[in-house]
């Protein structure tokens, strides 16, 4: 088994790291594969975790199987715009929800305009989380106009009026994605302000779009 303190990843080395994700596929591989189970990523588990357990897959099995998990490298059989999807997706889904949207007395007259033809447009946008799924959500909510206004995760949100800038986001893909770090580290950056031990919906911000990346049934009506 997995010792519980030793299996947070957090804080934890490369090497430890993959350690772990080898240890978790000696007792996963038996009841896996492309005709039985297919595992996927999730919270903490990026494209990294995803390819030290399928080498270990690859070396327990003997040889390679690129049905068996999602979420690989391209050189492994994994998907083309994998990482890209689920944020895209959602943003794509919220866009046309948006060309549909009827009831246009519930946004500002200054907003209603700009749904009817860029319905993205200047429109604040809160965001939670800030791992894969946020990321690429606020990617496309700027490449559409949007305002990306604040992201998580698990110490607190950090939050923009104005919203967060393509090279602030920028920063934020370097900070979770290669230094693995807290979003507490970007509270210095100019306009953004930081609310340790917060979650996005516990602020009160205000906002003309929510969208929920961090993880299951983060909003209560």
């Amino acid at each position: 088994g997995i010792n519980a303190e030793y299996g947070d990843p957090k804080g934890k080395s490369e090497s430890e790291v993959r350690l772990l994700c080898e240890s978790f596929m000696k007792g996963l591989y038996r009841h896996i594969g492309p005709d039985l189970d297919v595992p996927a990523g999730d919270i903490g588990v990026g494209g990294r975790e995803i390819g030290y357990m399928y080498g270990e897959y690859v070396r327990l099995r003997g040889q390679p199987d690129m049905g068996v998990l999602t979420g690989k490298s391209t050189d492994f059989g994994g998907s083309k715009l994998r990482p890209e999807a689920t944020g895209y997706g959602l943003v794509y889904i919220t866009l046309e929800a948006l060309k549909k949207y009827k009831h246009y007395r519930y946004l500002p007259e200054s907003k209603q305009d700009q749904v009817r033809t860029n319905c993205f447009k200047d429109l604040k946008v809160l965001i939670s989380g800030s791992g894969n799924v946020a990321q690429f959500a606020a990617e496309k909510v700027l490449q559409l106009g949007g305002r990306v206004c604040s992201f998580s995760d698990s110490t607190g949100t950090l939050s923009s009026e104005q919203g967060f800038s393509r090279s602030q986001l920028d920063q934020l893909f370097e900070l979770k994605n290669v230094k693995r770090g807290r979003l507490s580290e970007l509270s210095g950056i100019p306009g953004a302000t930081y609310h340790a031990g917060k979650s996005v919906w516990q602020l009160g911000l205000a906002c003309d779009v929510a969208l929920p990346c961090a993880t299951q049934n983060e909003i209560t009506v």
